[in-house]
Parts: C-alpha cells; sequence; structure tokens
C-alpha cells in the first residue's frame, strides 16, 4: 500500500470554509442525531406497544426505522469526532468499517421503501385481497431477503477496495468515508472495483427506484379509474407519507451519485452538503412526516402528550 511501516490512515474533511472547531456546527448535529434517535425510537417503541399498529404498513415503517437508526449511527463517530473533538485521522480498516455499514443500510433502507411501495400497491390496487397476500410470513421473508441483499452486495466492495494500493493524498472530501470517495484515492487500476460498484448501485438502488416507479405508476392508475373524487384523494392521501420518504432518499443519492461520476469542477461544498443531506436528511425527517402524516401515529402521541 505504499506506506512503509506507519498505518494506513485518512484525513476526514468536515465542511469546506468552515473552522473545523466551530462549536455552532457541532450543536445543531448533535441536535439533529438526537431527533433522529427520538423520532426513530420512539416509532419503533409505538408499533411494538401498540396492537392497533400491528399491520403490514407499520412492520414496513419500523423496518425503515431500524434502517434509518442504522445509517445515522454509521456516521456519528466520525461527525462528532471532527466537530467536537477536531480529530479527523481514521486507520484504514475503520474506514471501509463504516464504509461498509453506510453502504449497506443504505441499501437495505431502498429495499424497505420498494417493500413499501408494494404495501401502497396491494392496498390500493387488490383492496380485497390485502391480508390474503400480506401475510406475516411474507412480511419477514421480504424484511430478510432485503437485510441480507444489503449485507452481501456490499461486502465485495469492502474486500475489493481492502486490497488496492493507496499512494495519493489521504485527504477525503466528507465526514465520513464513501466508496467513490475512497476510490478517488487508489493509485492502481480501479476498473473492476468501478464496475462492480456501479454493478451494486444498479442492481439495488436502480431496479429498486424502477420499482417504486413502475408501482405508482399503476397505483395512479386504479386512483385515476375511481369515480368518487372523494375516495381518489382518501386513496392517494395514504401514499403521500411513503412518496415523501422516497423523495428525501432518492433526490440527495442521485444528485450525488451524478457529482461523484460527472461533476469533478462542482465547489466541493456542493459536494460535503448532498452527501450531509442523504445520510442525516432521511433519518430525521420520515419519522416526522410519518408522525405528521399517519392518523394512528399522530392520535397515539396526542395520547402519550395529553397524559404526560
Amino acid at each position: 500500500n505504499g506506506t512503509g511501516s506507519s498505518p494506513l490512515t485518512f484525513i476526514l474533511t468536515g465542511i469546506p470554509g468552515l473552522l473545523i472547531s466551530s462549536y455552532w456546527m457541532a450543536l445543531p448535529l448533535c441536535c439533529l442525531y438526537l431527533l433522529m434517535l427520538l423520532g426513530n425510537c420512539t416509532l419503533l417503541w409505538m408499533i411494538k406497544t401498540d396492537h392497533s399498529l400491528h399491520t403490514p404498513m407499520y412492520y414496513f415503517l419500523s423496518m425503515l426505522a431500524l434502517a434509518d437508526l442504522g445509517l445515522s449511527l454509521s456516521t456519528l463517530p466520525t461527525m462528532l469526532a471532527i466537530f467536537w473533538f477536531e480529530s479527523t485521522s481514521l486507520h484504514f480498516e475503520a474506514c471501509i468499517v463504516q464504509m461498509y455499514f453506510i453502504h449497506s443500510f443504505s441499501a437495505i433502507e431502498s429495499g424497505v421503501l420498494v417493500a413499501m411501495a408494494f404495501d401502497r400497491f396491494v392496498a390500493i390496487c387488490y383492496p380485497l385481497r390485502y391480508t390474503s397476500v400480506l401475510t406475516s410470513s411474507l412480511i419477514m421473508k421480504a424484511g430478510g431477503v432485503i437485510f441480507m441483499r444489503g449485507i452481501c452486495v456490499v461486502l465485495p466492495v469492502a474486500v475489493l477496495i481492502k486490497k488496492m494500493p493507496f499512494c495519493r493524498s489521504r485527504v477525503l472530501s466528507h465526514s465520513f468515508c464513501l466508496h467513490q470517495d475512497m476510490l478517488r484515492l487508489v493509485c492502481g487500476d480501479v476498473k473492476v472495483n468501478s464496475l462492480y460498484g456501479l454493478t451494486a448501485v444498479i442492481l439495488t438502488k436502480g431496479l429498486d427506484s424502477l420499482t417504486i416507479l413502475l408501482s405508482y405508476t399503476m397505483i395512479i392508475r386504479t386512483i385515476l379509474s375511481i369515480v368518487s373524487q372523494e375516495t381518489q384523494a382518501k386513496a392517494f392521501s395514504t401514499c403521500i407519507s411513503h412518496l415523501c420518504a422516497v423523495l428525501i432518499f432518492y433526490i440527495p443519492l442521485i444528485g450525488l451519485s451524478i457529482i461523484h461520476r460527472f461533476g469533478k469542477h462542482v465547489p466541493p461544498l456542493t459536494h460535503t452538503l448532498l452527501a450531509d443531506a442523504y445520510l442525516l436528511v432521511p433519518p430525521v425527517l420520515n419519522p416526522l412526516v410519518y408522525s405528521w402524516k399517519t392518523k394512528q401515529i399522530r392520535r397515539r402521541i396526542l395520547i402519550l402528550l395529553c397524559r404526560k
């Protein structure tokens, strides 16, 4: 790896143009992480304790909350280390572990969004068959497949990059380790790594986004075929929370992927802000969106507040 006897380390970057020791930036970050933990843990607790929420839609929502927790906790150590303790160095092995968990939980979240789109598709297009199709057994199997896919698809990415030589600048562009960012620092042939990374993205988020698009195409066709406008509005309102979650997750992801591959002349601040939005915004906003738009969760929260 061209490092001699010293262990290979990377230098993480905070926000370009901002002093690392800026506590006014560290405090909002801590508040975001606390809000994320509070929101997702509250969702999981409510779904577990309230038997009226033991339905396929809320089971998938609990999977989404777990994926959000995993995604945020993967970035938490280095983000806080940079802005609170001014610690920017990270060992090569730790960087690979963080990269693996970030991309794995990202793939898992993408898979959960597909499962939630299928839930909405069955509920609106085949409402009479909803309970017979989405059984507890099917939900458990779907969760297992989504989880295993996230683990297995990303594993070769970590194995391949671990064998690559790093002999250029070791300064990364973000406050955490991403595959595209690490690959930029490799001084050997990266064709295999780049090709597999692109294939993994296509097999996960690429296929997932197309599946979600196809599901909503059929959902919209079914909704438009309903005569009553009131029923149309009611059917579409059940999809708003999921649509918001899809947009919150995929818009920063697509923007980040395009910039990494084609935006070589884009300012570093744009890279940083998109990456932070991709990893921090969905885990924070998803619980807020579902709490606001889902009547059962909103009612449960109001009951808890009234008791206090």
